[in-house]
């Protein structure tokens, strides 16, 4: 089992030295959100809070992960990033490939590209892209990111998309992994036939198995069951040892563990973050 520390919408000066300490603690990686812009007014619902409400959302700080993430690589050595999810089709898809590969890079190739829908239309309405059919749309992107990033001439003839043969430089000496998030099953389908790994927003343990058991035929009707392919979960489980061999027996491969409720006000110093992600390692990611 591999430990990625999960921190957010805090005080932008608390990342690079967060990092520091997570990777002295021993986790592997480091989790960064993605939001573009706060609606003045919006019906939209979060799917991710009991009653919908986003208002928590309202005056948190949000960097821009691919601007943030070079910044904590410059200050650690082995330390891994995985965005938690880009909102991948309020994009456009070469940009994003040019942005990913560079981070990549930067990093020495520590970077997992974690993408997925935004639930927000205002999001696509302020970026300038279309909310039907983002779901075919980020299919395509997916490719696009994947061919580009492979450092040769890539050209591509899509529904949506069209791009004459070109090539981007730099690229990561490796494939850049793209990590695929969402419960839906168009989310599993796409995880499942186009990603290399899936991210887990959260939730109760008999709905995470249910989940991973889809995800599982998914792939075996893909013929990808047997390829590499990681699978990121937010679990409670996670806090404790025999909850984390539970894990493992469904397959998860990166727990993601957090020490606060992003929901509400952050009112935790620098050091107290830094206390609670070490208390965490030496109770638990020593011990694994």
């Amino acid at each position: 089992m591999r430990f990625t520390y999960a921190e957010s919408m805090c005080d932008p000066s608390h990342y690079l030295p967060l990092a520091v300490a997570a990777e002295e603690a021993g986790y592997t990686s480091f989790t960064v959100p993605d939001s573009i812009a706060y609606p003045e007014e919006s019906d939209s619902r979060y799917p991710y809070t009991p009653d919908g409400s986003r208002e928590f959302l309202e005056g948190k700080p949000f960097l821009e992960p691919f601007s943030l993430i070079p910044a904590m690589g410059a200050v650690t050595e082995r330390l891994r990033f995985t965005t938690f999810v880009v909102k991948l089709p309020v994009r456009n898809p070469v940009l994003v490939a040019k942005s990913a590969a560079s981070v990549s890079v930067l990093t020495g190739g520590r970077f997992g590209f974690g993408v997925g829908l935004s639930p927000w239309p205002e999001d696509f309405r302020i970026c300038g892209q279309e909310w039907k059919r983002r779901g075919a749309r980020m299919d395509e992107m997916i490719e696009i990111i994947r061919g580009l990033t492979r450092g040769d001439y890539f050209g591509f003839s899509g529904e949506f998309y069209q791009l004459e043969r070109i090539k981007i430089c730099p690229v990561p000496e490796a494939p850049l992994p793209i990590l695929v998030g969402g419960h839906s099953e168009a989310a599993l389908r796409r995880a499942a036939r186009l990603g290399d790994g899936w991210m887990h927003a959260g939730g109760d343990q008999a709905t995470l198995e249910t989940l991973l058991g889809r995800l599982k035929t998914l792939r075996r009707e893909a013929g990808r069951e047997r390829e590499p392919f990681e699978v990121h979960v937010i679990s409670m489980d996670a806090f404790r040892l025999d909850g984390i061999r539970r894990l493992e027996d469904l397959g998860v491969t990166d727990a993601v563990v957090g020490f606060r409720n992003a929901y509400e006000p952050d009112t935790q110093t620098l050091q107290q973050k830094i206390d609670a992600l070490r208390g965490f390692a030496d109770a638990v990611v020593s011990k694994v």
